[in-house]
């Protein structure tokens, strides 16, 4: 039998679509799957598709005529081409323009914009979902909109990504409290981007009300973005209770020391934070949208997005409540426990390549 070939392509690769292809590569991998991943270096970098056995051609994120000539080099070989997030699908359709390789589309996510920027959106958009022959998307409201501008073939797939190798000792979250400078005051942990829909204007609006509490408590920010500048003014001008701690090789470490862990996205599709608060047994509050409450169920408090006074409402009514906290603690794995699994991802994603190198179009 002839090895299935596999081009899996990214493009800025956020942390969720860079996880996952990490976790389908390795898994492909394992299944005799020969894997070519198109990406930047700094995501080869950071993720190591070379080290699961896959092949790895830097393409940068650009839609030049070098990167797209090695783009459609990487694709010419291939018997199935998988595209991860808009700009990636975008760049794969034109790489494979006259070529007979069916595309794959995970759509992991959304970008909301107004005006001339939303309008562009919108036509990337229907240029990536038309020229794909099958769209997964991660959550039912991406599956509806794929529809919506064209897609042929969508389906639901909620990813899976891994969870934490081990949790925590007890010492060591004491370590990272220490670090942190949260021994004697409880610690708020949020992750993710400094870019404007995460949110985080609307967190430090609720952090403005947590300097009045006893112990006041210190929230955490993980990320790196264009906003860190604005942020930073602010925490300094305020005086707000947060630092922002960069992007860190330690999330898992850090968000297990945490006292509640807080997501405050304008939209979410199955969100790595949410996944591993859960999973990590941390309290959670996030904002009720996207697929978030599907995922989440009843094991987090949920909010509306952009309202700071429910936001801070909620942090001080949990950090007055070690009961209910105890009882989001014991939810999280339970509900994490529902969730596909790595397999199950690696699973269908299978299924649809074979379903595609076997048409009679091929």
């Amino acid at each position: 039998m002839t090895q299935l070939r596999t081009v899996q392509v990214l493009g800025g690769g956020s942390a969720g679509s860079s996880a996952h292809v990490r976790s389908l590569t390795a898994g492909l991998v394992a299944r005799g799957v020969r894997v070519t991943v198109c990406a930047p270096d700094p995501l080869e970098r950071l993720y190591d598709f070379r080290g699961c056995g896959a092949d790895h051609v830097a393409v940068a994120r650009r839609g030049d005529p070098l990167s797209l000539g090695a783009l459609r080099a990487a694709c010419a070989t291939a018997d199935v081409v998988h595209a991860h997030g808009l700009h990636a699908a975008v760049r794969a359709a034109v790489a494979l323009g006259g070529q007979r390789v069916p595309l794959v589309v995970t759509w992991h996510t959304r970008v909301h914009a107004d005006g001339p920027r939303g309008h562009l959106l919108r036509l990337l958009e229907r240029r990536a979902v038309r020229a794909a022959a099958v769209v997964l998307g991660t959550s039912s409201e991406l599956v509806d909109r794929a529809r919506r501008r064209g897609a042929r073939d969508a389906r639901l797939a909620p990813v899976a990504v891994p969870g934490p190798r081990r949790a925590p000792a007890p010492d060591e979250n004491g370590k990272a409290r220490a670090e942190l400078g949260a021994v004697e005051r409880p610690l708020l942990m949020a992750v993710g981007s400094l870019v404007p829909d995460r949110g985080y204007d609307t967190l430090l609006d609720a952090a403005r009300a947590w300097r009045g509490l006893d112990p006041m408590p210190l929230l955490v920010i993980a990320g790196e973005g264009r906003e860190r500048a604005a942020l930073q003014a602010r925490i300094d001008n305020e005086d707000l209770p947060v630092n922002l701690v960069g992007r860190r090789d330690d999330v898992s470490q850090l968000l297990a020391a945490a006292d509640i862990a807080l997501l405050p996205s304008r939209w979410e599709a199955r969100s790595l934070l949410a996944q591993e608060a859960l999973r990590l047994g941390v309290p959670l509050v996030a904002t009720s949208v996207g697929a978030v409450p599907e995922l989440v169920g009843e094991a987090a408090e949920l909010i509306p997005y952009g309202d700071a006074v429910a936001l801070a409402g909620t942090v001080t009514r949990l950090l007055a409540d070690p009961g209910r906290r105890a009882e989001l603690a014991s939810a999280g794995p339970v509900r994490a426990a529902t969730w596909p699994t790595e397999d199950h991802t690696i699973a269908q994603v299978l299924s649809v390549y074979d379903e595609l190198t076997q048409s009679p179009l091929r």
